[in-house]
């Protein structure tokens, strides 16, 4: 386990890519339980913990579905489970990193401060998304960074459609 989350380090700091990871149906489910309880635990501050559930839930089946999909038009289906894995760990990561930061926006206590970290970590987690598509379809970084930001702002789309308390919308 050990090994597996300090590759996924070493894949947030760009110096690896998900051709290091394992391809293992188990290890995609461990990333996907993961991710999802990250991703929970990160929503429940702001909403009741079934909507938490539900908008998790949603979160993970986007990137696995988006993976899927860019890797099949791609014609690097073989790659699915490790940039699958990559996608859901690093995104596990770099939420759980966020925790904090979002903990202290929630209850008001350096709201700035909190705000510009997200925001960093925002733009990070961009970057290692392209790194990842950059790395699983060998494509260049300005098409990879492109396709990484149409992904998360799609993303942030259909969470906001399924859940609108999440856009403001009531």
């Amino acid at each position: 386990m050990y090994e597996i989350i300090k590759r996924l380090f070493d894949i947030c700091l760009l110096k690896k890519g998900p051709q290091n990871l394992p391809s293992s149906v188990w290890w995609l489910r461990i990333g996907l339980v993961v991710d999802v309880t990250v991703s929970f635990l990160m929503a429940n501050l702001s909403r009741d913990w079934l909507t938490a559930l539900l908008q998790a839930m949603v979160s993970a089946l986007l990137i696995i579905g988006f993976s899927w999909l860019i890797l099949y038009v791609g014609g690097k289906r073989q790659r699915f489970y490790q940039t699958t894995i990559a996608l859901l760990g690093t995104d596990a990561l770099i939420g759980f990193i966020a925790l904090p930061g979002m903990a202290s926006m929630m209850t008001g206590k350096g709201v700035f401060l909190a705000f510009m970290v997200t925001v960093g970590l925002i733009i990070w987690h961009w970057v290692v998304a392209g790194h990842i598509i950059r790395n699983a379809l060998g494509q260049t970084w300005t098409f990879s960074l492109g396709l990484a930001f149409l992904f998360i702002l799609g993303s942030y789309q259909v969470i906001a459609l399924l859940f609108p308390e999440v856009a403001g919308v009531n």
